[in-house]
């Protein structure tokens, strides 16, 4: 079983068969099929159906020479809104099947931001047109939670998140330089890592941690698309699977000035999310490219 599965409201599938319904569901019922003729090993064919808002189950697999459809993959997706980054992406396929792997370096973050590509169909399709490389795409990320908590946001005035919204861009440029060879830049950047261990260092014997850092986006555990994240909530809302009728909670947070939507189970959400409060828990990463 997959592990988030949950997310998108299937919590009480534990077994195979269970699932085997649902996957034969989405290939009969699909509100979207993307096929790939031209694939080394048959008709590549990618089903998907929505069992909530933007959220459900993709099924991916190959035709036979009989037109008998054989399942590989399948797995939960949650498509977000707008465009997260325009920023690069590097895609590679993953060893054991026909799914992809996207990684961009995103400057708010600081890292190489490592997803799980949703739709891998449309970008066989156009990698087999060559217009994959044809300049950066604009990528939208999306999170599905295993596990979340809501907390209390940090109160500020308005100079004060004036002056971090400088200090922010400030440091993505000083990264961006660094990134070209500029030395003066990673002075710098090394200048102010230290300054800011100095301020934890102090604060922390009266202050709580999450009242100093109030967003962070860092990875989480071994495998290399899964992360531990903390934003402020900008939007947010329920339904329920249509399927199921577990009930869902969707939400926009802004974390380190990156902005996403974040998909989980409301079982397994502690607290009322609310707009101005934060989000704090661990989600699988996923990405759509445009084209």
């Amino acid at each position: 079983m997959h592990k988030y599965l949950k997310a998108v409201g299937f919590s009480k599938i534990k077994k195979r068969g269970e699932m085997n319904e649902i996957i034969r569901d989405v290939v009969r019922n699909y509100d979207e099929k993307t096929t790939v003729e031209n694939h080394s090993e048959g008709v590549f064919a990618e089903f998907s159906k929505n069992y909530g808002c933007d959220c459900g189950i993709t099924v991916c697999g190959l035709y036979d020479e009989d037109n008998r459809f054989h399942v590989e993959y399948y797995f939960p997706f949650f498509r977000g809104t707008g465009i997260t980054t325009q920023e690069n992406v590097i895609v590679e396929r993953h060893a054991d099947k026909e799914s992809f792997a996207g990684a961009c370096d995103d400057l708010r973050i600081g890292i190489t931001l490592i997803f799980y590509l949703q739709n891998a169909a449309e970008y066989m399709l156009e990698d087999y047109k060559d217009h994959v490389h044809a300049g950066s795409h604009p990528l939208t990320l999306s999170g599905l939670a295993s596990e979340g908590k809501i907390l209390f946001p940090v109160q500020k005035d308005k100079e004060a998140v004036k002056v971090e919204k400088e200090m922010s861009q400030n440091r993505t440029n000083l990264i961006a330089a660094a990134r070209e060879g500029d030395e003066d830049a990673m002075e710098s950047l090394t200048m102010e890592d230290m300054d800011t261990y100095s301020m934890i260092s102090q604060r922390i014997v009266t202050d709580d941690v999450f009242t100093i850092v109030d967003s962070y986006f860092m990875p989480h555990g071994i495998e290399c698309d899964q992360y531990n994240v903390m934003g402020e909530i900008l939007d947010c809302m329920t339904f329920q699977n249509t399927l199921t009728g577990e009930e869902i909670c969707q939400m926009t947070i802004d974390s380190n000035d990156m902005i996403f939507d974040v998909c989980i189970n409301r079982n397994d959400l502690l607290g009322e999310p609310q707009v101005g409060r934060r989000f704090k828990g661990i989600i699988w990463l996923q990405g759509q490219l445009h084209y």
